[in-house]
């Protein structure tokens, strides 16, 4: 209905088969088909037609109004079915996401049609981004064995080269000697969750270990910068690890991960960032070889 009625706005504006059809963009025979259909379906003749041009009947000029109109609301639709194609889709990403991959997964969502528009911010302002629409959707920290992403963490340092696991019963150290000082491990804002923090305590308290060993950063650069000018220890992923240029060791007492999933507004909005980019939404997430968790066997 809509491609016969802008065959025969285009036919009567310009008075012309030729003229019109060239005007559609299509040959002077599919609009001489389509014209014909729609009067079929009418039951009346919409031109009066000579070899050379192409008259408006009374039936025509009275359908005439009706069918531009027709005309302007599908072109319309299709005008905003494109800026909706365009529309920037916003996905709360980890702080912690280095600009490398992040970018890699921008250019993988263009290939798919998507315009993704990254929103670094921790764990809570990610829930917080998504529930409150500002956001199209966010990628939000959950217990490993839930997620769709699994990212293993232990401790790096600033010196070691070791790449034995370190075992947090080390740390304990009964007597210190002059100026020496509890090493201590450093929990950045993107680990402050039950899920990882309490495995971390609980250890530690297990351990004998002082409280004050575990500690949870304001930041993450406070936390890197007092690994740097310590013996200290960082919870990270061995990919951070190694964009900090610190050197990354399994725990040998527990095996700590991050888990991801993805939150949305809407079901189809979640399904579609995930079906789009899965391995580079891991990378960007630190998961080993980008592998979607429950994709492993």
């Amino acid at each position: 209905m809509v491609a016969a009625c802008k065959a025969f706005v285009a036919v009567s504006g310009l008075g012309s088969f030729t003229a019109g059809a060239a005007a559609a963009q299509i040959p002077q025979s599919v609009a001489s088909r389509r014209i014909a259909a729609l009067e079929r379906h009418f039951g009346a003749r919409l031109l009066e037609r000579t070899s050379r041009t192409a008259a408006l009947t009374s039936f025509g000029r009275e359908m005439l109004p009706s069918a531009r109109r027709l005309v302007e609301a599908a072109e319309a639709l299709d005008l905003h079915a494109e800026r909706a194609r365009q529309r920037p889709f916003r996905l709360a990403l980890p702080a912690i996401c280095g600009p490398v991959p992040v970018a890699r997964l921008i250019a993988d969502c263009r290939q798919a049609d998507v315009r993704l528009e990254p929103e670094p911010a921790d764990p809570p302002r990610r829930a917080e981004l998504v529930r409150t629409h500002e956001v199209r959707a966010a990628i939000v920290a959950v217990p490993d064995d839930r997620g769709a992403w699994r990212v293993p963490l232990g401790l790096a340092d600033a010196t070691g080269s070791d790449r034995t696991p370190i075992y947090l019963e080390t740390l304990r150290v009964l007597r210190l000697s002059e100026g020496q000082r509890r090493r201590r491990v450093w929990i950045q804002p993107e680990d402050d969750l039950p899920h990882i923090r309490d495995r971390i305590t609980r250890c530690r308290d297990a351990l004998g270990l002082r409280p004050a060993q575990v500690v949870v950063a304001r930041s993450l650069v406070t936390a890197v910068a007092e690994v740097f000018d310590s013996a200290d220890l960082l919870l990270c992923s061995p990919a951070q690890a190694a964009d900090l240029g610190l050197h990354w060791r399994a725990i040998g007492e527990l095996e700590p991960a991050r888990g991801y999933d993805i939150a949305a507004g809407l079901p189809e909005d979640a399904e579609r960032i995930r079906a789009v980019a899965p391995e580079s939404i891991g990378r960007c997430l630190g998961v080993p070889d980008a592998v979607v968790a429950n994709e492993r066997s």
